[in-house]
């Protein structure tokens, strides 16, 4: 059973926690050290309601990230008035989506998926290994260039530069991460998430977005040095209990909450979780605003997020360049619902004429 009430209480406390002064809040959460340890039950629920002349048809990603050390996704359903529904596997990827197609002259298209799945924090323990080699097929897809992410030229040198000196991987990916947090800027002004293109940002040598561009970034260098790496599109779902009001989700309307992460390949401890962005997102947004980057706050979010992070965000999948089935468009990356009208794509990024709401509850016993 979903308790929407306890999910509301949880949303006004972390709210008034917001309240007090920055250094009250963070004194009163614990350090910011993510363990694995209990699992946490979560329901998001995807509501769409179209509009306009012609043809609809709209595709909302489902979560297709199965990693038995933090995420496990469970059982979707849905209702809706259109003609047909089927679920979409991209087929290089494995990023799932649900397709649904409106008949002509429907008065008011509309579908509403519920998806449940459970989280936990995870940590890297650097001091350990032993984990499997990645198959053949994973290292390739995730060391190949992508439309907005190439891993030559700029890239390439600039990741070398980044690296010089490190002489492993687990060096070399904690020098880039640590070159992009230092580098890198999160710009208030970037819509949505950001797009990603790599390129643009190193030969303008604009290095502002958000997570979609400054994760990006870093997934690009590390692949051009021969390391595998991914981004992971996704929403956060529910407050951070480590005092962070930066790091987790205001209210349990989550509209506006999508974000993207990304994991590095390393090996004998194979997938290990990064965030650059997010220490930049510190910086810029945890109360009171445009913090020094020895401020404690950033000082421990910078130190935590390369190897851990905490499990209060859904991992949708990690697509680029994805078609959008029975569709003429294409998108650099599924993160948000996709709808089309007469052919038209929809402004993502605006739900306010796009009409969709994302809600989110934890489940508890």
């Amino acid at each position: 059973m979903i308790n929407r009430r306890d999910m509301l209480k949880t949303g006004a406390a972390a709210a008034g926690a917001a309240l007090l002064m920055p250094h009250q809040a963070f004194a009163q959460a614990p350090a910011f050290a993510p363990r694995p340890g209990k699992w946490r039950d979560f329901e998001v629920v995807t509501r769409l309601d179209l509009a306009g002349q012609g043809k609809a048809q709209a595709w909302i990603p489902l979560p297709s990230v199965d990693q038995p050390e933090w995420i496990r996704p469970g059982k979707s359903d849905w209702t809706t008035n259109a003609a047909s529904v089927e679920v979409v596997r991209d087929p290089k990827y494995g990023a799932q989506m649900l397709h649904v197609v409106f008949k002509e002259g429907e008065a008011a298209p509309s579908v509403e998926l519920r998806s449940r799945f459970s989280l936990r924090d995870r940590a890297e323990d650097f001091a350990a290994g032993g984990k499997p080699a990645l198959s053949e097929a994973e290292r390739k897809l995730y060391l190949e260039a992508t439309e907005l992410m190439p891993t030559d030229g700029i890239v390439r040198e600039t990741a070398e530069k980044a690296a010089a000196g490190k002489t492993g991987d687990v060096e070399k990916a904690r020098a880039i991460y640590e070159w992009v947090v230092a580098n890198t800027f999160r710009d208030a002004k970037t819509r949505g998430c950001g797009t990603g293109d790599v390129a643009s940002m190193l030969r303008t040598g604009n290095l502002g977005g958000k997570c979609a561009d400054l994760n990006a970034l870093y997934v690009a260098l590390v692949r051009s040095i021969g390391i595998p790496a991914r981004d992971i599109y996704g929403i956060r779902v529910a407050p951070s209990q480590f005092g962070y009001a930066s790091l987790g989700a205001g209210s349990a309307t989550i509209t506006k909450s999508q974000h993207c992460r990304a994991e590095v390949w390393l090996e004998g401890h194979g997938w290990v979780a990064t965030d650059p962005a997010d220490v930049r997102k510190v910086v810029l947004e945890e109360p009171p605003g445009n913090n020094a980057i020895d401020n404690p706050k950033v000082v421990a979010a910078r130190e935590t997020l390369f190897g851990a992070w905490e499990g209060n965000w859904l991992g949708y999948n990690m697509a680029h360049d994805l078609e959008l089935s029975g569709s003429r468009h294409k998108v650099g990356f599924l993160m948000y619902p996709q709808a089309e009208v007469a052919g038209a794509l929809l402004d993502c990024l605006d739900p306010d004429t796009f009409r969709y709401m994302i809600r989110s509850a934890e489940i508890t016993a």
